[in-house]
């Protein structure tokens, strides 16, 4: 269609790149990827409008999400669970393809010699690719929408539930939850477990548990550090992930420290839901949905 030439792609990939760029290092959600990068470059006419087909559907963020499928097979973009990321190729490839039709062009290129190293198609591959590329932001959004809906439901959730659930799944995981902290004050510990009933066996598990929209940074990683004796395992959660300098932290850190943001929490609550207690999986109650995805 004329309204999204390549020109056009280029200049809303240019726009992503740039709110990526600008944005923390870890990446950023595609809902605040797409709401920033409206701002910097405002849709037009025709991407305001909606589908004749799906007339709550607005065109904009469907034809950046199609936009982006070349750079994600360049190696540009990585997305994972609803978070956009740039690669150190996507930051080199921005800064050296500045008009953006080059720099489509050259995504395109990229795409096209991923496809030469996948599985043949039969003759009708453009038709193919089209369905695998609608399947794809199908699923893409499918999933974001899920994600969210989990977050927000976490995020309203009393501390000391969304603590107790941390501690549910740690016993689905096959560890001995044996201390809880009562609410109270913060003293930096909210439970200990083991790797057996009695608590005779190395190591002793403290867990940090903050639900929270703000990240830890290093300075509240450090603190938690500090309650570790050399032979603990420390697993901090929280719910506002980890900043770069935390992360960081945590990979030089000599003591075992495990990070748990939102993202791998769910992950491993989906993982072990079969050995959760009926009870406690309520307290996330999840059910798989089965569409059809893109092919890998």
């Amino acid at each position: 269609m004329a309204e999204n030439t390549r020109q056009r792609q280029g200049e809303l990939m240019r726009g992503v790149f740039s709110v990526l760029i600008d944005g923390p290092e870890e990446g950023l959600a595609a809902s605040a990827v797409l709401a920033a990068l409206e701002e910097r470059v405002p849709a037009t006419p025709f991407e305001n409008d909606t589908y004749p087909n799906r007339p709550t559907v607005r065109r904009y963020g469907r034809v950046v999400r199609f936009a982006t499928i070349g750079p994600v097979k360049a190696g540009w973009l990585i997305k994972n669970k609803g978070q956009w990321t740039l690669t150190d190729e996507g930051r080199a490839a921005y800064a050296k393809f500045t008009d953006p039709e080059a720099f489509m062009r050259e995504a395109a290129r990229l795409y096209r010699a991923w496809k030469k190293g996948q599985p043949s198609h039969e003759d009708d591959e453009a038709d193919e690719t089209d369905a695998e590329d609608e399947a794809g932001v199908t699923f893409e959004e499918s999933e974001e929408a899920a994600r969210t809906e989990i977050r927000e439901y976490l995020a309203k959730m009393p501390p000391y539930d969304f603590q107790d659930l941390v501690a549910a799944l740690l016993k689905a995981m096959g560890y001995h939850v044996l201390w809880v902290a009562p609410p109270g004050p913060d003293r930096g510990i909210d439970m200990i477990a083991y790797t057996d009933p009695l608590g005779a066996n190395a190591p002793r598990i403290k867990v940090q548990v903050k639900r929270t929209e703000k990240q830890t940074d290093a300075h509240g990683l450090r603190a938690f550090i500090g309650t570790l004796a050399p032979s603990d395992v420390g697993i901090y959660v929280s719910a506002g992930g980890f900043s770069s300098e935390a992360e960081r932290e945590a990979r030089s850190e000599q003591r075992h420290v495990t990070l748990i943001d939102l993202n791998r929490l769910v992950d491993l609550w989906i993982e072990h839901s079969a050995q959760l207690d009926i009870a406690d999986r309520q307290r996330l109650p999840l059910k798989p949905i089965y569409f059809l995805a893109p092919r890998e």
